[in-house]
């Protein structure tokens, strides 16, 4: 029969008795001053005569630190809650396209209207209850250790100019030919499309580079406790969440490390509120928090002057819509481009007897996303069209002549493409299909016109 420490196996975060920081579950000491979690733990050490000399440098950190407020932590979270509720009461569930309409960043838009508040309102607005939990529990963890460290002033101007320079970066991400022609890197950077962007993601990776770069700046003055925690003991949360990035295509990595950059930077110029008598006022942080927050409001103003979507109803409120991990926003623009190339490039493989154009094109369908169960069908399918239609085009032509396995060899090729030719006639009704069903969706999704489209503007 094994041993089991009562202490170790405890699962719920506790908070440390020595110096009051939060301790995860399953920890057997403080990561901030050392101390045992229990008085078990502790009476355990001393019968065995470990004796530990307190931190004290790190206790009266801490103690002072936690001292601190940390109300905009706690208003920023309520307020992209407020947004999600207010989308999800307007049927963004059910039509993603109606985050368009709440501001979502869509590049088009920016460019031929100068939809400028663009650039802000995605800030706030989520997708789906995953991806709001998501920022919202990073929020909830690294939000109180920046605002404490530099105040509300400056936290709150980090969180929207790190917000905004996400999409800035997603925005500037948008291009298609460094997307195609350049590698993995190239791939991970730029997107293909003009894919419609909504997230907290920027801001919350502008506090990762705040933090990163404050433990490393600040590593000779802070106890040992935050120089492990901050500086690069945030690098295993980067690589992470770079490496996922990578893997899941549908990620906006430009946003995420546009963020980082403005966080990092930012924190490498501004000093933190150090731990000691109280200082005086910084007006012109306070000048800045304002303006940032007037940004936001004024932001907001403008969508709600253009808004033409759907009301905020319960009647547009499907419980079963809440659970949907992925959402057309993402993946419609993606999907409807790879498409929309395996389609051309089946016409030129066949016509041109081009293979390269075919193995470009499959190649994409592999990267694309898919909406649902019928989508992934259809992307796969094509793929496999694509793949016999490159067989044929890389296949060495029959010999010309009139002996029997000269005219063998043609009938065999000329059967072999009237049955491609016909099983993808047979896609193509199946396309038909799937886009008469979600045609409205698609097409507003992937145009980015929403708005203009009930509103009854054309370009």
């Amino acid at each position: 029969m094994s041993y089991t420490n009562p202490d170790e196996s405890r699962e719920r975060p506790s908070m440390c008795r020595n110096c009051g920081a939060i301790v995860a579950g399953g920890a057997a000491r403080c990561g901030q001053c050392d101390a045992p979690v229990t008085q078990r733990a502790a009476n355990v050490e001393a019968r065995h005569g470990v004796e530990r000399a307190p931190d004290h440098a790190t206790m009266r950190f801490a103690q002072a630190l936690f001292q601190r407020p940390a109300t905009f932590t706690l208003v920023f979270l309520i307020a992209n809650v407020f947004m999600f509720a207010l989308t999800t009461l307007a049927g963004s569930l059910q039509n993603p396209g109606t985050l368009i309409s709440f501001g979502a960043k869509v590049n088009s838009l920016i460019n031929n209207d100068g939809e400028w508040w663009r650039f802000v309102a995605p800030v706030f607005l989520h997708g789906n209850v995953a991806h709001l939990l998501m920022n919202m529990y990073g929020l909830w963890v690294l939000g109180p250790y920046v605002e404490r460290l530099y105040g509300s002033a400056k936290f709150v101007f980090f969180w929207v100019l790190t917000g905004v320079a996400g999409v800035v970066a997603s925005y500037l991400s948008v291009q298609p030919e460094l997307a195609r022609s350049g590698g993995a890197v190239a791939q991970f950077l730029f997107k293909f499309n003009d894919a419609v962007s909504v997230g907290a993601s920027g801001a919350l990776f502008g506090l990762i580079g705040v933090l990163f770069v404050f433990g490393i700046k600040y590593r000779r003055e802070l106890p040992d406790g935050f120089k492990q925690a901050f500086g690069t003991g945030m690098l295993p949360t980067i690589l992470l969440n770079i490496f996922i990035g990578y893997i899941i295509p549908v990620i906006d990595n430009a946003a995420h490390l546009g963020g980082l950059v403005a966080g990092a930077a930012l924190a490498l110029v501004i000093n933190y509120k150090r731990i000691g008598p109280r200082q005086p006022v910084a007006y012109v942080w306070h000048g800045l928090q304002a303006a940032a927050l007037l940004l936001v409001v004024i932001s907001f103003a403008f969508v709600a002057h253009r808004y033409t979507g759907p009301a905020p109803s319960l009647e547009n409120f499907n419980a079963r819509d809440i659970a949907s991990p992925v959402t057309d926003v993402v993946n419609a623009p993606a999907f409807v481009e790879a498409i929309n190339g395996g389609v051309g490039a089946f016409a030129r493989t066949l016509t041109e007897g081009n293979a390269a154009v075919a193995e470009a094109a499959i190649k994409n369908l592999e990267r694309a996303p898919t909406l649902d169960d019928a989508s992934t069908k259809l992307r796969d399918d094509l793929r496999a069209l694509l793949t016999r239609a490159q067989g044929l085009a890389a296949a060495p032509p029959p010999a010309q002549g009139k002996g029997a396995q000269v005219r063998a060899a043609q009938q065999e090729r000329e059967r072999a493409e009237k049955e491609l030719i016909a099983d993808y006639k047979a896609w193509q009704v199946q396309l038909g299909e799937w886009t008469e069903a979600h045609g409205a969706t698609i097409k507003q999704v992937s145009n980015g016109d929403g708005a203009k489209e009930k509103s009854g503007d054309s370009k």
